[in-house]
């Protein structure tokens, strides 16, 4: 249906003529804008609201009693429901040491709420379709645990800078019962919260992936990231490491770039060494730990997202 209208826009009332590289640029901006945006609100709401009734003091305090393989895969899974990007989830990755919890657990989580989250999860459900998305989340999750397990293994604890204090007085009870109505309204509220603060990141994105997609030629892309070259998944996931970008901005460019004929495992790679890895959560984490526990966190993810990678080409 939006395709439909989107083509009588361009095509009939703008008389733009077909395959015109300006006109299906434009025609890929007007509908990829539309349909994003309308899966963010609807998917935001729907997990925002789901959110609702999770209490994150006592995710924290049930954490801190349990066994340390239990811990990694179930902060991980918590992960999926803090809306955080890699810099914004290191408040609670605080929370979780002062509290107590095993390092490896709190780095699972560090690891999976950037690369899980919501807007993630609600864009490669709408590009790629559940199943690549599920692959997505699993891998994502496998990636969490593992490196969590592997940094909490090597017993990195005094390489924390920070004075760790136990705060279980801190956590509350939550006896308060909340009005659905008011649960509704604050979901409501905090999505447009959030399209406020990524609105541009995904007018941003569209438009350099209708750039790519009217401009840029397909042979191009292949010979740099194609199936042909072994090297792409780490090319891609190196050159992602360095900058900082959300979903929301980032995932139109791995829809044009796999359109054009980049492998999905190599431009999800790229994805997610951009989400769950950049230069300003390493000088914000520079604060809290040494810089030889920022390097192995850092290569133990670059490591989990290039297999992630490998295996998606390999199964897709």
């Amino acid at each position: 249906m939006w395709q439909e209208s989107v083509n009588v826009i361009v095509y009939d009332w703008l008389k733009m003529p077909h395959g015109d590289k300006l006109a299906d640029a434009l025609n890929f901006f007007i509908y990829d804008t539309i349909k994003i945006l309308f899966l963010l609100i609807t998917i935001i709401f729907a997990i925002t609201l789901l959110r609702s009734y999770f209490s994150t003091e006592k995710v924290r305090e049930y954490l801190s009693k349990k066994h340390e393989y239990t811990g990694n895969v179930l902060a991980a899974l918590f992960g999926i429901i803090t809306p955080f990007c890699s810099c914004s989830a290191i408040p609670l990755f605080l929370g979780f040491l002062q509290a107590r919890i095993p390092l490896g657990v709190t780095f699972s989580y560090l690891i999976s709420a950037p690369l899980n989250n919501e807007i993630a999860i609600a864009m490669l459900l709408t590009m790629f379709g559940w199943k690549v998305a599920t692959l997505y989340v699993g891998f994502g999750l496998l990636v969490a645990i593992i490196g969590g397990i592997v940094i909490g293994r090597l017993g990195l604890e005094k390489e924390i800078l920070i004075e760790v204090r136990p705060i279980e007085g801190e956590i509350r009870a939550e006896n308060q019962v909340i009005a659905f109505k008011t649960r509704l309204s604050d979901a409501w509220d905090y999505t447009l919260d959030i399209l406020r603060k990524i609105w541009l990141y995904v007018l941003i994105g569209v438009g350099a992936g209708a750039f790519i997609h009217g401009y840029v030629p397909t042979e191009f892309i292949t010979s740099m990231a194609g199936a042909d070259n072994p090297f792409a998944v780490p090319l891609a996931t190196l050159l992602g490491v360095p900058m900082y970008s959300n979903a929301a901005g980032v995932m139109p460019l791995i829809e044009v770039l796999t359109s054009k004929g980049m492998l999905l495992g190599t431009a999800l790679s790229f994805m997610m060494a951009i989400t769950a890895l950049s230069l300003p959560e390493a000088m914000i984490l520079k604060r809290v730990m040494s810089l030889k526990l920022i390097a192995i966190f850092f290569g133990t993810v670059t490591i989990g997202i290039m297999g992630v990678g490998y295996l998606f080409n390999a199964i897709l």
